[in-house]
């Protein structure tokens, strides 16, 4: 079971699997056929606010990073959906637009991802 990220632009790889966007806006130039994306979970990715607020710069990542995490922490029915489709897909790709490979909210998803195995409901 794998958990990837890749960004939208590049082209589907056989080793993708299931390529799921979690971004808030589709990325620019790029049609739905070019990008391949099997699931849009646009509610998933960072609010339009934090989104706006971080405008990628690379020094507020960090807050970024925390601030993200904690909007994640109220969405474990969407986190348990990623999980379910690489548990059925056993690998999944994480798309993202940003030209920023390393600071992008695919990364944030990707370790929440991994450091929670599995939601637990409340």
């Amino acid at each position: 079971m794998t958990i990837k990220v890749a960004r939208a632009y590049d082209l589907a790889a056989a080793g993708h699997g299931y390529r799921i966007l979690v971004d808030r806006l589709w990325p620019r130039g790029i049609s739905q056929e070019k990008a391949d994306v099997d699931l849009w979970l646009r509610d998933v990715a960072p609010s339009s606010a934090l989104r706006s607020w971080f405008g990628h710069r690379v020094e507020r990542w960090p807050e970024f990073r925390e601030r993200y995490r904690r909007e994640l922490a109220e969405h474990g029915d969407l986190l348990d959906l990623i999980r379910d489709i690489e548990q059925h897909r056993a690998t999944v790709t994480l798309l993202f637009g940003a030209r920023d490979v390393a600071h992008n909210e695919a990364q944030v998803l990707l370790e929440v991802l991994q450091s929670h195995p599995k939601h637990v409901h409340h």
